[in-house]
């Protein structure tokens, strides 16, 4: 993958998860401005940053560079979603 096609997957997950860029990057413990610079191609990721930002995307890095787009549609909840609807179930 190329950085634009790197930016271009993050921008699609985070927009999936309803989260802006600067909730990203609080959630992934990197800067917003780091963020930007990813999602508009300028810069490209180290494993390590690329790894936080998929943990805050609530995806593993296996899913990021999936060729296909997941068929489980719970991998686009949030964590906390995730966990209200993990809660539900076990209350049924």
């Amino acid at each position: 993958m190329t950085s634009k096609e790197i930016g271009e997957k993050i921008s699609l997950l985070r927009s999936r998860k309803g989260l802006t860029k600067n909730a990203l990057a609080n959630l992934s413990g990197v800067s917003p401005t780091y963020i930007y610079q990813l999602e508009r191609g300028e810069k490209c990721p180290t494993v390590e940053y690329l790894s936080h930002i998929c943990w805050g995307l609530g995806v593993t890095l296996a899913e990021f560079f999936a060729e296909n787009e997941p068929n489980d549609k719970l991998s686009y909840l949030t964590a906390e979603q995730r966990k209200k609807l993990n809660d539900f179930l076990i209350s049924l």
